[in-house]
């Protein structure tokens, strides 16, 4: 079968749509994956040389009443049509959307030429986008249960899918060295996801002196906040180390104790599946406030403690910290409803899905 894959914009589509494409892979099918020009796809994509690839311009939708309004349309009606070219050129069986906007010029170009269509959404509420693809989709697969009430169609809890390598994370040892770090001191890892977080990162800066000497930092800031973190916050203590870019995720994961993080999908997932207990600090600005209610399934589980930005300064973050990072039996408990919530064989799920439709 040839298989489709929307999945570009941020590492939230992109590396689930990775997986999935590896697990149809692994199971003799052949996967196309669309992508846009974005730096994150390209860094990204470049690490999976046995996977083809190909760009599209990525869209996205201005306000309803906006004068952009226009333009999108056109720009909307061209990339479907370049969409329906590329289904023909390839002989598409079937069309996976993996959220955004970005999915939506292939998954109704596939619908229009009668292939079978599918939309995977890794939220708790689902964006709007995914809302208006799923209509044209035979199934949509949901990463979190409370998605479900929000579409129409048939939907398959599959979970998330994650890339490969997060199910194999190497030793402890062999991820402190990769970092220069120790393994015998707790570690804190600090992330924002594939975008970064400035509010979280400047946050995590002003509270890591107050943190006690012993306690390590893994600060991953995203390399557009990374040259203002380091101008604007220069932490001299022991045990800290920033980074813009962290392409070894499997050895932070190793490493960490605990996470820090924003609460998208994809993060959650990944996090989950390594058995993290964590402290998520939802965007506040995000969509329908989606990474609020992702972060509701984990503090509901007991996996993780919810707090909002603004209920946090830098001196209640390093109490709550130091309190974690200083109590295992808490720590423990905290990772063992974070694996609960793992679903690892979510990709195929997926791809099983995809093949049970496609000889209906």
């Amino acid at each position: 079968m040839k298989i489709l894959i929307a999945c570009g914009g941020t590492g939230g589509h992109l590396f689930p749509g990775i997986a999935v494409a590896e697990a149809l892979l692994a199971q003799g099918h052949e996967p196309l994956l669309l992508i846009s020009q974005k730096k994150i796809d390209s860094q990204a994509s470049a690490k999976y040389p046995h996977l083809n690839f190909k760009i599209v311009p990525a869209i996205a939708k201005p306000p309803t009443f906006s004068p952009k309004m226009l333009p999108f349309l056109w720009a909307l009606h061209q990339s479907i049509q370049a969409s329906k070219k590329i289904i023909r050129e390839f002989g598409a069986d079937a069309v996976l959307g993996m959220g955004g906007f970005t999915s939506l010029p292939p998954v109704y170009a596939g619908y229009k030429l009668g292939k079978k269509t599918f939309v995977h959404d890794s939220n708790a509420r689902p964006g709007r986008a995914n809302v208006l693809t799923s209509r044209f989709c035979d199934k949509v697969f949901i990463g979190l249960q409370p998605a479900a009430a929000f579409f129409k169609k048939p939907t398959l809890l599959t979970g998330t899918p994650a890339r490969p390598e997060i199910h194999k994370l190497p030793s402890r040892t062999e991820a402190a060295e990769r970092f220069g770090l120790d393994p015998a001191k707790p570690t804190l890892l600090v992330t924002g996801g594939s975008q970064g977080a400035l509010g979280l990162n400047q946050l995590v800066a002003n509270a890591a002196p107050l943190l006690p000497e012993n306690i390590q930092i893994l600060h991953i800031a995203g390399p557009n906040d990374l040259p203002r973190i380091r101008a604007e916050h220069p932490v001299q203590r022991p045990g800290y180390q920033l980074i813009g870019f962290c392409d070894q995720m499997p050895s932070a994961y190793a490493l960490a104790d605990l996470v820090i993080t924003r609460s998208g999908a994809s993060t959650l997932t990944e996090i989950s599946l390594a058995g993290l207990p964590s402290i998520l600090v939802p965007y506040p600005y995000a969509a329908d406030d989606h990474q609020t209610a992702n972060a509701k399934v984990f503090s509901e589980a007991g996996a993780a403690k919810l707090i909002q930005q603004k209920d946090l300064t830098p001196e209640s973050l390093a109490k709550l910290l130091t309190e974690l990072l200083t109590n295992p039996g808490a720590l423990k408990l905290m990772s063992e409803a974070s694996r609960s919530l793992a679903i690892p064989d979510a990709a195929e799920k997926v791809t099983t899905s995809i093949m049970k439709n496609q000889s209906n």
